[in-house]
C-alpha cells in the first residue's frame, strides 16, 4: 500500500474544518471562539497521538502500533511496515551470523578475528584450547599481549605473513602449532592456528629414522667397498667376467654410499639450530668452489666463468652453504654438455645478494619446475643413473636456504640452459668488518 502526505490535501482539510467551524461560529455569533476552539482541538489531537508515537517506539514493547484514523493512522502504519522488515533483516543477519559462528566453530583451527591494530574482535571455542584466548572477555585485548612468545612477536614485527609461524601452544607445551595470518574483510585480519603436533612428530620420527638407518648403512657399506677393492687389487686372479663382475659392484657400492652421504647431510642439515650461526665470507668460498670445480671438470672441459661484484658475506652455517652453492654447481658440470658455458655469479640486487649458476645445457621442462626440489624427484631417471644423481640435492639446497631466510628461484628454457639462484635476505647479509 503506498501513502504519500501532500502539503496541499492537508492545507485542503484545514480549510474545510476551519470553514465549517467558522460558519457554525458565525451563526450563533463566536465566529473567532470556534475558531480558536478547533485549532486547540486539533493541536490537543495531534499531541495526543505524538505521546502515543514516542511511547510505542520507546516504551511498548509490543510490535504492533496503536490504532487510528487518517494521516496519523497512515503514519503508524508505515513505521509498522518499515519495523516489520527491519525486523525481518535482523533475524536474517542474525542467521547469517549464527551460521557464521557455527561454521567458525565447526573449524579444526583455532579462528581470531582481528583488527588492524590486532586487537580481538572475535573468537572461536578452538582458540581457548589451543592459544587461551577467552571470548568474550578478551574483546578489545592485543594478540601479542596475551601470545608472548618471541618467535610470534618477531613474526608481527616482519609483517610478512607468506609463510606461516611456528610455535608451541602458550596453554600445552606439548602442541605445535602453525600460525598463518591473512586479510579478511576491508579492515581486519583473520589469525588461524592449527595443531599440528602429529604432523610435526611423524616428521621428527621420519627424519630419525632416516638418521639411523643412514648411520647403519654406512659401516656394512664400508665393508663391502673394502672387500671389493681388495679383490679387485688380485686382478691375476680373477677372470675377465669376474672383474667386470666386480667393478658394477663397486660402482653400485659407490652409488650407495653417495646415497647415504647426503641422507646423512639431509638430516644433518634439518636438525642444525639458528643459534649456531657464524660470519661466511662467501666471494672467498665461492672461488674456493669454482677452483674444485675446475680441477675436476677436466673430462668434459666446460668453460666456468666466474663473477664476483661484491664483497659482502652471509650470517649462516659455512658448511650448508658450502653443499648448497656445491650442489647447484655439479649439478650444472653433470648436465651440461661437454665444452659448455657455466657463469658463477655473486652480485647485489636491490637490497639482497644473488648467487646464481647459469649454464647453456639442455634445459628443463616447465613440467618438472615445481618438484625439483622433493626429495628423490628425479627429471630422468635413467639419466641421474648415468651422472649418479640421487634426486637429494636440490632438497638439501631447499632446507639450507630455510635456514638462512633465502629464496631458490629457478629460470629454465627447454634447450636453451637453466640458471638457479639463490637470494639472500638483507638481514642475514654481512660485510666485511662485521666478519
Amino acid at each position: 500500500m503506498h501513502f504519500r502526505l501532500s502539503l496541499r490535501d492537508v492545507l485542503a482539510r484545514l480549510a474545510v474544518i476551519f470553514a465549517i467551524s467558522g460558519f457554525l461560529g458565525f451563526l450563533f455569533g463566536y465566529t473567532l471562539l470556534a475558531l480558536l476552539i478547533t485549532s486547540f482541538t486539533l493541536l490537543c489531537w495531534h499531541y495526543h497521538h505524538l505521546f502515543k508515537l514516542a511511547n510505542w517506539l520507546w516504551q511498548s514493547k509490543t510490535l504492533s502500533p496503536p490504532q487510528a484514523e487518517g494521516a496519523w493512522g497512515q503514519i503508524y502504519d508505515g513505521l509498522y511496515r518499515q519495523n516489520k522488515r527491519h525486523r525481518t533483516k535482523q533475524k536474517q543477519q542474525n542467521e547469517k551470523i549464527r551460521r557464521f559462528r557455527d561454521g567458525a566453530e565447526a573449524l579444526p583451527d583455532a579462528a581470531l578475528m582481528l583488527s588492524q591494530e590486532l586487537t580481538i574482535g572475535w573468537a572461536n571455542k578452538k582458540a581457548q584450547r589451543l592459544l587461551g584466548i577467552r571470548w568474550p572477555d578478551d574483546i578489545g585485548q592485543r594478540i601479542d599481549n596475551l601470545i608472548r612468545a618471541p618467535e610470534f612477536a618477531e613474526y608481527l614485527a616482519h609483517e610478512n605473513f607468506e609463510s606461516p609461524c611456528l610455535l608451541l601452544s602458550p596453554v600445552n607445551a606439548e602442541i605445535q602449532l602453525e600460525i598463518r595470518i591473512m586479510a579478511y574483510g576491508a579492515e581486519d585480519v583473520l589469525l588461524l592456528a592449527r595443531d599440528i603436533s602429529n604432523v610435526h612428530r611423524l616428521e621428527e620420527m621420519r627424519r630419525d629414522f632416516v638418521a639411523n638407518v643412514s648411520h647403519e648403512l654406512k659401516t656394512p657399506l664400508t665393508v663391502v667397498r673394502g672387500y671389493v677393492e681388495m679383490i679387485q687389487a688380485t686382478e691375476h686372479a680373477l677372470d675377465p667376467h669376474w672383474k667386470k663382475a666386480f667393478s658394477t659392484i663397486e660402482g653400485q657400492v659407490s652409488r650407495m654410499d653417495r646415497l647415504v652421504e647426503q641422507l646423512l647431510n639431509l638430516s644433518k642439515v634439518e636438525n642444525n639450530s639458528d643459534d649456531d650461526k657464524q660470519p661466511v665470507d662467501m666471494p672467498q668460498m665461492i672461488k674456493h668452489l669454482v677452483e674444485d670445480a675446475t680441477w675436476l671438470n677436466q673430462n668434459k672441459q666446460h668453460q666456468i666463468k666466474l663473477n664476483i661484484a661484491s664483497d659482502l658475506g652471509v650470517l649462516g652455517f659455512e658448511t650448508e652453504l658450502k653443499s648448497a652453492c656445491a650442489n647447484l654447481l655439479s649439478n650444472a658440470i653433470a648436465y651440461t654438455p661437454a665444452q659448455g658455458l657455466i657463469e658463477v655469479s655473486w652480485q647485489q640486487e636491490g637490497d639482497k645478494m644473488r648467487f646464481a649458476v647459469k649454464d647453456n645445457g639442455d634445459g628443463i621442462k616447465p613440467e618438472h619446475l615445481n618438484r625439483l626440489t622433493e626429495r628423490f624427484y628425479r627429471i630422468d631417471r635413467s639419466r641421474s643413473r648415468d651422472t649418479g644423481g640421487s634426486g637429494l640435492g636440490l632438497a638439501i639446497v631447499k632446507h639450507v636456504l630455510h635456514h638462512h631466510q633465502a629464496e631458490l628461484v629457478i629460470s629454465s628454457h627447454w634447450g636453451q640452459g637453466s640458471e638457479f639462484s639463490i637470494y639472500f635476505d638483507a638481514s642475514t647479509l654481512i660485510t666485511p668488518t662485521q666478519s
